[in-house]
């Protein structure tokens, strides 16, 4: 019998603040870690900021100075992957000895990510998921995810993986995980409502795998005092309610849901109950039909730039010199985009 125990963090980020989150998530960790967790899962885009409420001045055919400023100010609170901000979360890790899975807003270049970080006990990064599909306005901040970044990850825990917020609704991404062989899957989440309970628990349910979900309690007073939220100034409005919870692969409710307050929710994870759990039922084996249904997967990088070598060439006058360019793999027939 693999016991593993987990707690998932109910807590607010300090908004567009980059190194005041990061301290919260040492402080948050090591509660955990005296708790007895060995995995420590933080709400989505907890570094630095789920932009609720900020519209960023963009309208149909307009958008406005102040909306590009707080993009900038969003920009610049943004996490370089590596970089120093991923060493301070694995210092994190590496502290509080326990696997890390954290939401963060991604930069790379000019452009956002929300994506998902996992971190060794060590303080190594193993790997991230970018958000394939950011969910109506969080398209104006957050760039798309390829799949590239869809690990499952091989863990001393177990097998490891996430999907953030409302990917948890598109099926055929779930397909991919559970193909993968998910055991702890991650669901790091913005959404507060009551509904989104059945969610956790149907994915327990169909995946067979434990679900553990973490959202945000965040007040205004969260924000900074010049954040022009439409829920208004009143420190005390609550931005996020929370509903953070873990669930068995049976679908049963092993920790929360958690409204209303902050907290560390923790639970002891029996990993037999997976292969108990898919006597009866496993999507990707003896409970799927592929000769009826087949789920093709492209997991190929897709960069927009692309440079490609071998064939006649000139160079011309002027043209400088440098490292021959690096060669675009196009395995399994994937053609790059």
């Amino acid at each position: 019998m693999a016991i593993v125990r987990a707690a998932v963090v109910q807590a607010a980020s300090v908004a567009f603040d980059r190194d005041r989150s990061l301290e919260r998530v040492r402080l948050l960790a090591t509660e955990a870690a005296g708790l007895g967790a060995q995995l420590i899962v933080f709400p989505e885009a907890f570094v630095s900021g789920y932009p609720r409420g900020l519209d960023f001045g963009s309208r149909i055919g307009s958008r406005t100075a102040e909306g590009r400023d707080q993009f900038r100010r969003y920009w610049e609170s943004a996490v370089d992957v590596p970089g120093p901000a991923t060493a301070a979360l694995g210092d994190s890790a590496r502290k509080a000895n326990a696997h890390l899975v954290i939401g963060v807003v991604e930069r790379e270049g000019g452009t956002l990510y929300c994506s998902v970080l996992f971190f060794a006990p060590d303080g190594r990064l193993l790997g991230k998921h970018r958000k394939l599909m950011p969910t109506a306005a969080e398209r104006l901040v957050w760039g798309f995810g390829d799949g590239s970044t869809m690990p499952v990850l091989d863990t001393s825990i177990g097998r490891l993986g996430a999907a953030i917020c409302w990917e948890n609704y598109m099926p055929l991404l779930r397909m991919h995980l559970y193909s993968q062989g998910v055991q702890l899957y991650c669901a790091p989440t913005a959404d507060n409502r009551e509904t989104w309970q059945a969610t956790a628990r149907h994915i327990a349910l169909e995946g067979r795998c434990f679900v553990l979900s973490c959202n945000q309690f965040a007040l205004r007073s969260d924000y900074p005092d010049d954040y022009p939220a439409d829920q208004g100034d009143d420190p005390q409005t609550v931005m996020s309610q929370g509903g953070s919870c873990i669930i068995d692969p049976l679908g049963q409710v092993l920790a929360g849901p958690l409204y209303d307050e902050p907290g560390i929710l923790t639970a002891d994870l029996d990993l037999d109950e997976i292969a108990r759990g898919k006597f009866d039922l496993d999507v990707v084996g003896h409970y799927a039909r592929p000769d009826i249904f087949r789920l093709t997967v492209n997991t190929t990088p897709t960069p927009s730039v692309v440079v490609e070598t071998g064939g006649p060439h000139t160079e011309l006058p002027g043209t400088p010199s440098g490292p021959t360019p690096r060669a675009v793999s196009t395995e399994n027939g994937a053609n790059p985009r």
